[in-house]
């Protein structure tokens, strides 16, 4: 058997193992030496590719800026764009003050007849319009009430006036073709040279759309008056003349009674019970929700009630609506007795937007008076009595009220 004997000193081993693990350690030194600036030589090319390309765009820079400093109409394009970039918020903004006009007409529907059977008046004058805390537009306007018949100077005319404040709407919306595509609003007609809407003789509104105008045709394929789609579109529509142009008349009122059927057939217009409408272009209403009341399949009402867009409106707690700051007896200047008023009127902020489409306001159906109260107060007011006359003696001898 044979036998190994170590002839190495103990300490000797120990010095070689030393020896190991200092070689070692000294090339895991050259090694991470060696990294170091491999990575600093790296680092510096990348610095210094960095500080020429830094270099290279401040030269760009310099000399557009120096190109863009001799462009003549600088000035005018930074504010050109400036406008393009806040196109969206000018539109937003813009108000639309004509709209006054149809507003008063509104308002002084049911008091402007010449007809012998209604004879009350209201004229307006000293109009201004203004915008409160809140944004709401604000009329304020002096008027003169003439009843017409004895009692000319009546307290009723201005009582009916200022009651029918509540029952006035407004609407705003878009119309569509019979696919339900919104047509441009600068593609429909809804007034006449008068500055009326139109109406057929039951008083139903209608406004033109001009198919031949460039954007109009919403079955041209991009160009907006390709013969093919005028064609198109007039198997689909009937075509009329209006001022030479070519026009497809949509109803605003819907025409429940043409329109209105149990089922759905395809090509002909529809309306459900529950108002929607399709197969046929009409208007969509932003404010009011149409229902139809229909007896023995037979629809016999059409039902508008749910308008929700009041034209002036009034808070919970009783502000808002039309306020009368003063009232007094006078003569116009045809120098017939009237009650003179000055009002003010605070109307729905959104009565003035732009970007509510096909706005009009809505008169009450009826006329409002009041009952209990007015037969109260009738014979309360009556014109201002005149200091006396220096040669009334009779009123000038009289030593009432010392």
């Amino acid at each position: 058997m044979a036998r190994e004997i170590n002839l190495v000193p103990d300490i000797k081993d120990e010095m070689i193992k030393t020896l190991k693990l200092r070689n070692f350690i000294f090339f895991l030194c050259i090694v991470v030496a060696s990294a170091s600036v491999a990575a600093i030589a790296i680092f510096l090319t990348i610095a210094g590719g960095q500080n020429l390309a830094i270099t290279s765009k401040e030269e760009t820079i310099s000399k557009l800026s120096e190109k863009l400093a001799n462009y003549s109409d600088l000035n005018e394009f930074l504010t050109i764009k400036g406008q393009v970039d806040n196109i969206s918020t000018t539109t937003d903004s813009k108000k639309v003050f004509s709209r006054t006009f149809n507003i008063l007409g509104a308002m002084l529907a049911d008091f402007t007849a010449t007809d012998t059977t209604q004879v009350d008046t209201v004229h307006i004058s000293e109009l201004s319009v203004n915008f409160s805390e809140d944004g709401s537009p604000v009329l304020t306007f002096d008027a003169q009430a003439n009843a017409g018949v004895e009692p000319f100077i009546d307290y009723r005319v201005l009582d009916a006036f200022q009651k029918s404040m509540q029952y006035l709407k407004y609407d705003y919306g878009d119309y569509v073709d019979k696919d339900g595509n919104a047509i441009p609003a600068y593609c429909i007609i809804e007034k006449g040279a008068d500055g009326a809407m139109f109406k057929d003789e039951r008083n139903n509104l209608y406004a033109y759309w001009t198919i031949n105008g460039e954007g109009c045709n919403t079955l041209a394929d991009g160009e907006g008056t390709s013969t093919s789609a005028n064609v198109n579109l007039a198997n689909q529509y009937d075509i009329e003349e209006y001022e030479d142009q070519q026009v497809v008349r949509i109803w605003r009122t819907p025409q429940y009674e043409q329109w209105y059927r149990a089922e759905a057939v395809e090509g002909s217009p529809y309306m459900s019970e529950d108002g929607q409408i399709s197969n046929v272009a009409h208007f969509v209403s932003s404010c009011i929700n149409y229902k139809l009341e229909v007896k023995n399949g037979v629809a016999t009402k059409l039902d508008d009630s749910d308008n929700s867009c009041d034209l002036v409106p009034t808070n919970s707690d009783g502000t808002g609506g039309i306020s009368i700051s003063e009232s007094s007896n006078g003569r116009d200047a045809s120098d017939e007795l009237v009650l003179r008023f000055s009002a003010t009127v605070a109307l729905s902020p959104d009565v003035y937007t732009f970007s509510k489409h096909h706005f009009t306001a809505l008169p009450p159906t009826k006329r409002y008076n009041v009952t209990d109260s007015y037969v109260q107060v009738q014979h309360m007011f009556s014109k201002r009595a005149a200091d006396c006359a220096k040669d009334d003696a009779a009123c000038n001898a009289a030593k009432g009220g010392q």
